[in-house]
């Protein structure tokens, strides 16, 4: 079973971390939450940051803006993934720059679309 941390993740079910919790939760997947100001997000246990993930995921997921990402791609490179998916509006030059120095996999995409399934319909 492949496994998911989203960072920016929400109760609010309007919003795309929320939406992605849902669509990766209904795929299968081992899904991590992560919201520093969330106990639970869709009945899971919400982890305040990337460090506290109980294992390393195979995928992050981002939906969270630049200027707060690019404090966390440290955190995210030290747990390990295989693939860092940046939504659309999490990326910048800067972001991209420090993903690439850190030698992280990044995709710049919506991982919801990219699994077949549409944000609209979530």
């Amino acid at each position: 079973m492949k496994s998911v941390a989203v960072i920016g993740a929400s109760n609010n079910r309007a919003k795309y971390g929320n939406k992605a919790v849902r669509a990766f939760r209904q795929l299968g997947y081992t899904v991590y939450p992560v919201n520093p100001h969330e106990t639970t997000i869709e009945g899971l246990p919400a982890y305040p940051s990337v460090d506290a993930l109980p294992a390393r995921p195979d995928m992050v997921s981002v939906y969270v803006p630049p200027q707060v990402l690019i404090n966390i791609l440290p955190s995210i490179a030290s747990k390990g993934c295989d693939e860092l998916w940046l939504n659309p509006g999490s990326e910048s030059d800067e972001v991209l720059a420090e993903a690439a120095r850190l030698k992280l996999n990044v995709i710049q995409a919506c991982s919801i679309v990219a699994q077949g399934l549409s944000p609209e319909t979530i």
